[in-house]
């Protein structure tokens, strides 16, 4: 499997695209599809601001990466079926499709040129490791929102999504213990 930075981004957007398809024909569950979409998206962007992006210019990037996350919020709330929810999706895959063209044409290529094979591979790896560890955080790991490593108390997703529903500011950047402390202020 090759491990270099590019080929783990781009597959990353074939995975997305392939969600979002599942979604607009409305094949299998479509909560636990938005639910693999949202750990994937946010583990995804967490690992290319945190780990590729600090290299090139990509401010922009970021930019979008915040505008797919309130649109996925909003998909996440949006009831399955009715209008809200697939207004919502036509907005998302049309901010990540934008994000997904500008990041394949223009960021990838240019990284491509400033760096070599084995630059490439260190940051594939340290953007593998962010993303997996993000994944793995919203209890995601493989597609699967289960218990919390210690398998008890309600796992990191499960706490986002207590957050969103009491409407936490910066809730996408709190860690398991932030949101869980954040969710019971809230509910006090």
């Amino acid at each position: 499997m090759a491990t270099d930075v590019i080929t783990l981004i781009t597959s990353d957007h074939r995975k997305v695209e392939a969600l979002f398809e599942r979604l607009q024909n409305k094949q299998g569950d479509q909560r636990a599809t938005v639910a693999e979409l949202h750990a994937l998206l946010i583990a995804h962007a967490r690992a290319e601001e945190d780990r590729v992006y600090p290299g090139i210019d990509a401010h922009h990037g970021v930019e979008e990466h915040k505008e797919a996350e309130v649109l996925l919020d909003s998909l996440v709330r949006a009831e399955p079926g009715t209008a809200a929810f697939e207004e919502t999706l036509v907005k998302l895959v049309e901010a990540v499709g934008h994000h997904v063209e500008e990041e394949e044409n223009e960021l990838l290529p240019e990284l491509a040129k400033q760096a070599d094979d084995k630059r490439l591979k260190e940051l594939g790896a340290a953007f593998a490791e962010r993303r997996d560890e993000e994944l793995r955080a919203l209890g995601a790991a493989n597609g699967s929102a289960g218990p919390s490593a210690d398998g008890s108390g309600p796992t990191k997703e499960e706490l986002y999504r207590k957050a969103q529903d009491a409407d936490i500011p910066g809730r996408s950047q709190m860690s398991k213990d932030e949101l869980e402390k954040a969710v019971k202020k809230a509910g006090s």
